[in-house]
Parts: structure tokens; sequence; C-alpha cells
């Protein structure tokens, strides 16, 4: 989710040139350019002892450099995948590991009509960003992006990307970064000024921070592996720590594969859909500290059950509950449809702010509690919430933004298309004694209007929609059923400053926008937008 840096003029002004490139990788190319000449042509300089087919192919392109090439280039930005941008005499190179501001020097490895790929061989000249990543398996892991860049670096591109979206996307004028941190703000002033994308709210520990952790199960000399997937490939990692996790994930983690080593229980094979543990999955509830030990398995039967489970339950005591969940499909769909309770309880219990959440083994809960609450608190801000108001919330999930809603409006109806999903909504209500919040099961663009028939007036609606973003024939239920605010929470860049462009076209005014950094050294990057209509 988010950043880029205060006093790095020349990162900030290069920007929009490396979102620029950046956005040409999205393109479908098909099959490569020029290779079917390169074929012929290839054949004919292949026989006069010339380059072979690739090389024929690039110069007939006339692209600069060609595979293999090693150059000295400027990285002028970074784009959503965190690679640094950069230009060879105007062709855009991605290069994996390099930041703005940076000079290398770099091997082509691939290229393309409008764009090509380089592996990074050197830092002629270092960003005052570049730190050294403190992971020992950073390199080969894929899951982080930018632990190479200070965190201060990290915050400040993330807001730059925001805004680099909202202008090359949504066509949309931003304030500068000093009229963007003005005390008042308002539409009039977002028309006039352009609109206020505020500093990213980041983290004071920005490690340890997830709450979840869903670890695939691999075999290696010794027995069971587990970590992550290598960068771009299905080969596992195995680790011991990652830095993001909350420490007592990976205890757990590191016990249950040392235990399943013991008892000869067999690694998942996706190639040959034998063998029995796919994923070990741990829950941490921050607030409470209670645990949940989530085993995805390949089919029922558990070697050695009451021994393993036994041994866990005593080495780990702080876990509250240990579930089984039954896969035998062939898929990376990490669950499957059946859970069950192996010991303790079927849920854990943890708190966003005053509400407390039960978390089953495949409910959906937000992996940063820390920055849900910082991003929920300036949700209930934009809202503008005096108790008197009637709040529609769009993409509910579990509940978890509705009940925090609920505390501040006098109405709260919460609708979400997974039917589970509305179950755990309806139970975290009940648990919480709201009776100020109705939840329903369908999707935004049918059951609104729904209940706009039934007399329903909205004085807010809030959107968290998933990275796609909104569903059209909700944006359009939205400008029939004029809300006096829109809160649009989003965690996609790109299809917000789509979405925000449609409700603007259709009376809304963007006057806000707040970057929050809720997951540090990734590239992701969380917003949280307030539009009022254009006639209030």
């Amino acid at each position: 989710m988010t950043n880029n840096r205060s006093g790095r003029g020349k990162s900030r002004r290069n920007a929009n040139a490396g979102q620029a490139a950046g956005q040409n990788r999205g393109r479908s190319t098909g099959a490569r350019p020029g290779q079917e000449k390169g074929r012929s042509t290839g054949q004919q300089g292949q026989r006069a002892g010339q380059r072979p087919q690739a090389g024929l192919s690039t110069a007939l392109l006339n692209l600069p450099v060609q595979k293999n090439d090693e150059t000295i280039i400027d990285i002028i930005g970074m784009n959503h995948d965190g690679e640094g941008v950069g230009r060879a005499e105007g062709y855009t190179l991605f290069v994996q590991g390099a930041l703005p501001g940076e000079r290398v020097k770099v091997r082509v490895l691939k290229t393309k009509k409008q764009y090509g790929y380089a592996k990074l061989l050197d830092i002629v000249q270092a960003s005052p960003d570049r730190v050294a990543a403190p992971c020992p398996i950073y390199d080969q892991c894929g899951g982080c992006q930018l632990q190479h860049m200070s965190y201060e670096g990290q915050l400040a591109w993330k807001r730059q990307h925001v805004v680099d979206v909202l202008e090359r996307i949504g066509k949309f004028e931003v304030a500068s970064v000093e009229g963007a941190e003005a005390d008042v703000v308002d539409a009039d002033k977002a028309a006039s000024t352009g609109i206020k994308v505020h500093q990213t709210l980041g983290m004071s520990e920005p490690w340890r921070y997830r709450n979840k952790a869903q670890v695939p199960i691999g075999v290696a000399e010794g027995g069971l592996v587990g970590g992550f997937y290598a960068r771009g490939s299905h080969r596992i990692i195995d680790m011991e720590t990652c830095l993001i996790q909350h420490e007592h994930n990976d205890e757990v983690v590191g016990k249950v594969k040392e235990l399943g080593r013991e008892f000869g229980i067999s690694a998942y094979n996706e190639e040959t859909g034998r063998g029995l543990l796919r994923h070990v999955v741990v829950k941490k509830a921050f607030r409470t500290g209670e645990m949940m030990l989530v085993l995805v398995t390949n089919g029922r039967d558990i070697p050695h059950k009451d021994a393993w489970i036994g041994s866990i339950r005593e080495a780990i005591p702080h876990v509250a509950s240990i579930c089984q969940n039954v896969n035998t499909k062939q898929t990376n769909v990490i669950f499957g449809d059946e859970t069950r309770v192996l010991w303790g309880r079927d849920v854990i219990y943890d708190y966003i702010g005053d509400v407390q959440f039960a978390i089953s083994a495949r409910s959906f809960y937000q992996v940063n509690p820390v920055q849900t609450e910082v991003l929920y608190g300036k949700t209930v801000e934009y809202a503008k919430l005096t108790g008197k108001e009637t709040v529609i919330d769009a993409y509910c999930g579990i509940g978890t933004i509705s009940l925090f809603l609920a505390q501040h409006a006098d109405q709260v109806y919460g609708v979400e298309i997974v039917k589970e999903a509305i179950e755990d909504a309806r139970s975290n209500a009940k648990l919480n004694e709201m009776n100020n919040v109705k939840f329903e099961v369908g999707a935004s663009e049918d059951v609104i209007p729904r209940w706009k028939e039934q007399g329903i007036e909205a004085d807010v609606i809030v959107v968290d929609p998933p990275r796609k973003g909104c569903d059209p024939r909700l944006l359009d239920t939205i400008l029939e059923m004029k809300p006096e605010r829109v809160v649009y929470v989003s965690c996609n860049p790109s299809t917000l400053a789509r979405d925000l462009r449609v409700l603007e076209d259709g009376g809304y005014q963007t006057v806000e926008v707040q970057p929050v950094d809720m997951f540090p050294h990734t590239t992701h990057v969380e917003s949280v937008v307030l539009l009022v209509q254009e006639s209030l």
C-alpha cells in the first residue's frame, strides 16, 4: 500500500514520468514485436554470418538496447511493483531493486516494443533512501518489495504514487505538498487549488505488524519446510522468522514444522496431489493475546493427531484454538469448504478500538490491527457523524467498518455478497450489543436500490471495495441516491482514480485523500477519500 520522501525533489519531479512508463507494462502486447519479421530475416542473417534472430528483431524495432547489453541508466521513478523505472536513450527499462534518483549499471534481460527488463549489476550513485534490508532472505522472498528503501522514503513514495495515479487516470488536479497540509479543507478550496492529498500515515514501529501468517508447506532434505514462495515461482523458501510477522506467529509455525517432522507428517505436493499438510495458518489477537492455529490438510485423517496436538498445546500454551481445514482440491486456493475444531474454541477474540470481534478460521480480519484503527478512525472522521445520520456500508465484509460507524450514527446498513461474512457481521453486532446496525446478503448494486424503495435514505455511503474497485452499477446507484457525503476506502489507487472520476462527473467533489500505510515494506497503499455533493 504508499510512499516517497521529503527533500528528494528530483524523485518527486520525475515520478510522473516513471508512472507513465510503468503504465505501459500493464498493456497486453501479444506476440513479441517484430517476431514474424525476425524469423525470416534472422534466417538470412545467420547465413550471412550476422547476428541471430533475437538481435535482428531488436534492430528492426530500432531499439537502443538489446538482450545482454550492459548500460548505465538513471532511475527516474518506481512502478507499482516496486521496480525502478529508467531510460536508455528514451527506452523504458524496469529494474528490480533500483530506487528513484539512483544511477545504476544494468544488464538487459528482455526487450519488448515499448519497454524492457534489466538486472541491477551495480549502483553507481545511490539514493539517500537506500538502506540495507534487514531480512536475510529478502532477495529471495516475494513477500516484501521495499525493505531496501528507508521507511520515510516508502511513505513519501506511496503518497506520490497516489498523486500520480489521480492525475494520470482520474485527470485530477492535485494541490501542492504545501497546500495538501493546509489546516482547512472544503469543497470550494479543493475545486480551486486541487485535491488535497495528505502525507501518508505511517507506523511508529513498521515491523512485526501482521497478525496472520499463511505459510505453504513443502518438503526438502530433512523433512517439512515452510515459508514463502520465491519471487515469481511456487518454490518454497524455508523461513524461521519473518520480520513483518508477529513474533508469536513465527514461533507457532516453527513449532508445527518441528513437531511435524518428529511425527512423520507428510507435506502436500502440488504436482502429484499427494501428501497431507498444505498450509499452516496462524492468527494472533494483538489486544487479547489469543492465538488460533489452522492446519490445512489434504484429507481428514491426521496421523498421531492427539500426540501432535498435545505437543503443540504443551509447547505453545497461549494457543486458544486449534482447527483443521480440509482441502482436497488440486488448486492454489488455501482453504477448503470443511473446517473442524481439533481443540479449544472455534473463534478467538480481538478488538479494534472499542469494538470486539470474533475471528474464526476462515473469517476475514484486517492483518494490521494498529493501522486498521487509524484507517477506520479517518473513515469516521470523514463521515462527519453527529449521531443522527443513516449510513450505508457497501462491501461491509464481517462488519468491521459498519460497527465502527454504528458507534457514531443513528442507523447503519451493511451489505456484502459473501454469506459467511454477513453471518460473522451479525454475530459481531450481537457480541457488541449494537442494535442500530442491519446486515444483508447480496450485491450492493442490487440491495441498496431495494432499500431506497423501502424508504431508506442514506446521508453517508461508505464503500470499501476489493482491488478491482466498485461495480459500475454501484456507482450509478450512489449517483441516483445522492447521499450528502461518500467516503471511499481504497486498496488500489488505480481503480480509486477511475471510480472517483465517475463520481465527480456525476456531481460529487473530491475534497481530500488520506493515504494510510497498512503494509510497510510492500508497495501496497490504502487511501480514505472524502467526496461531497457539489450542490452543498
